[in-house]
């Protein structure tokens, strides 16, 4: 690349005057937003908004996802230089993709945390783009799916996962990330009959109607077959994916906190996410990235890349037409 090129190219988070198409600049430099997308608080013509919410508060064993977005952001610099594999088109090229940035937040006030993220994502809805989340611990997606509701009523959620966050809990005001599924049912954001959870590898004495995939029916039936099954399931609804990286085997995704043996293979979640296409996806996360028990950085590649599959699914139907 010639010099004046190059510095054409600096930063193009912030100095990109079309927010449409691929950026080609030193993956180890620079700002360091989702795939490269311009960094902005304006949603004017904004297709899809990607925003951190670094909270991990409620964990029942290891902190550390409060790290994960950033982590998440810095491994998808690699991605940024070329279209996803393997889907026949660019979504970065073909819709306008902003970086939203990290929700902003009082550590110290963890009582009205639930409500700024409600609000957060409501906001952004309301203005008309969908969301793709990075997490955080898994209990951000309780008052996510509170803002999907208010727009969509009640979601199909497709919940890839080694726990089902199940545990019963009728107190509503805790923030625990073992319970947000249970309360998401109680509180009729989530319509069981056509959600479905995918990689459980842990005891529920209850899955309050959730349809349940779980990790050895992957293993045995393999990634295809269980899409054919989850669109099946969910069918036209409006859909809310959320991925879990403890879904994912330790092998694959060690940095996370509750990590349990005996889950999906890299390839496998590729494939399964790939098999989706056609869902109707509004909107998606990915939680659990503990970037300090994982020296290598690969729970945060798998992170980056599930998130880009994230972009990639929300794209497909509105491509189509659909």
């Amino acid at each position: 690349m010639a010099l004046e090129d190059a510095k054409s190219q600096v930063d193009v988070a912030f100095s990109r005057d079309e927010r449409r198409g691929l950026a080609f600049e030193n993956a180890f430099g620079g700002a360091t937003s989702f795939l490269r997308r311009a960094y902005t608080k304006d949603l004017a013509g904004v297709d899809l908004c990607i925003t951190g919410v670094p909270f991990d508060q409620a964990v029942t064993h290891r902190p550390g996802t409060r790290f994960g977005p950033r982590a998440i952001r810095e491994a998808s610099a690699l991605q940024a230089f070329d279209p996803p594999y393997g889907w026949g088109f660019d979504p970065l090229s073909e819709f306008v993709i902003v970086d939203h940035g990290d929700m902003a937040f009082d550590y110290a006030d963890t009582a009205s945390f639930p409500g700024l993220v409600e609000a957060h994502i409501g906001r952004i809805l309301m203005a008309g783009p969908g969301t793709v989340t990075l997490g955080g611990d898994h209990f951000i997606t309780l008052p996510i799916l509170r803002a999907y509701a208010a727009k969509y009523g009640p979601m199909a959620v497709i919940q890839v996962d080694a726990h089902s966050d199940l545990w019963a809990d009728d107190d509503m005001s805790r923030i625990d990330h073992g319970t947000f599924m249970y309360k998401a049912v109680k509180l009729g954001l989530v319509d069981p009959k056509r959600s479905v959870q995918i990689g459980i590898r842990t005891e529920c004495p209850d899955y309050l109607g959730m349809n349940v995939i779980d990790a050895a029916e992957v293993h045995r039936i393999g990634p295809d077959a269980v899409a054919r099954q989850v669109k099946e399931i969910v069918g036209d609804a409006a859909t809310y994916l959320t991925f879990d990286i403890d879904g994912l085997d330790p092998a694959f995704a060690p940095g996370t906190g509750t990590p349990v043996w005996g889950g999906l293979a890299s390839w496998q979640a590729a494939a399964l996410m790939r098999g989706l296409a056609g869902i109707n996806l509004v909107g998606g996360d990915v939680v659990e990235v503990s970037p300090p028990y994982d020296t290598t950085g690969a729970t945060a590649i798998a992170g980056a890349h599930v998130a880009t599959e994230l972009i990639c699914l929300w794209a497909w139907n509105r491509r189509q037409g659909g």
